[in-house]
């Protein structure tokens, strides 16, 4: 299985932090914030991994990086041109994951489960991972059935059904490539990853983990915050 880390966008809610670097190269705590989905991928035994990122900054993550050697990993790195979604900025990765599956991983997700047993077991199909959140409005949100099945993904409702979070961890088999080839673009006219998986939902391909422990994306002030805040009680543990 190859590594993906999408490590894109423009961090715009992160305001005049974005302005003269990456949001994922920003720091959380004492580590950049790239450091830690670099983390969660070795510790589930990936060593292959692909960063894409956008033409602005992508200089600062090879000079950060350089070719991974020094983290024990094979680092390749793609460009995103322009803001498409975050499908788009995976569907780069097409050639180096060839006939492989890939586990996905935006770059301001931070953490706390190991998940190699989960790509161990990973067979076919897509797998993604829940957590209960108290904003699931920020979040694409998981409709379940009563066996805990995936029914739908409602990207960011304004209503939310419920309040089971789509983390930023996704497993795919090779297949996510030529759906992503169907899509069309959404309102915001961009390919959406909600779309890629509600078509493994709906081929009944879709499997869903619940994980417990720390997770939040880094996106935000607050998120950011409270990221840090996690990172420096696990760092003087």
């Amino acid at each position: 299985m190859k590594g993906v880390i999408l490590a894109g966008g423009t961090g715009t809610r992160l305001k005049d932090c974005t302005k003269v670097t990456n949001k994922h190269l920003l720091p959380v705590y004492d580590k950049p914030m790239i450091y830690f989905p670099l983390e969660s991928l070795k510790a589930a035994g990936l060593k292959d991994i692909l960063i894409v990122t956008g033409r602005g900054h992508s200089g600062d993550f090879l000079n950060l990086l350089g070719d991974g050697r020094n983290f024990g990993l094979n680092l390749s790195y793609a460009v995103q041109e322009e803001a498409g979604g975050i499908a788009q900025a995976l569907h780069l990765a097409k050639h180096f994951v060839g006939e492989d599956s890939v586990a996905v991983i935006l770059g301001d997700n931070i953490f706390e489960k190991n998940f190699e047993n989960d790509i161990k077991s990973f067979v076919s199909g897509a797998r993604i991972f829940l957590k209960k959140v108290p904003d699931p409005k920020r979040f694409g949100v998981a409709v379940l059935n009563e066996n805990n099945e995936v029914k739908e993904i409602i990207e960011k409702p304004k209503e939310p059904p419920t309040d089971y979070a789509v983390t930023g961890f996704y497993i795919y088999d090779s297949r996510v490539f030529d759906i992503i080839e169907t899509l069309k673009p959404s309102d915001r006219g961009e390919l959406e990853l909600t779309d890629v998986n509600n078509y493994y939902v709906k081929s009944k391909e879709m499997d869903a983990k619940f994980i417990e422990g720390f997770w939040s994306d880094a996106g935000t002030p607050s998120s950011l915050y409270k990221s840090a805040g996690f990172v420096r009680k696990s760092s003087l543990k």
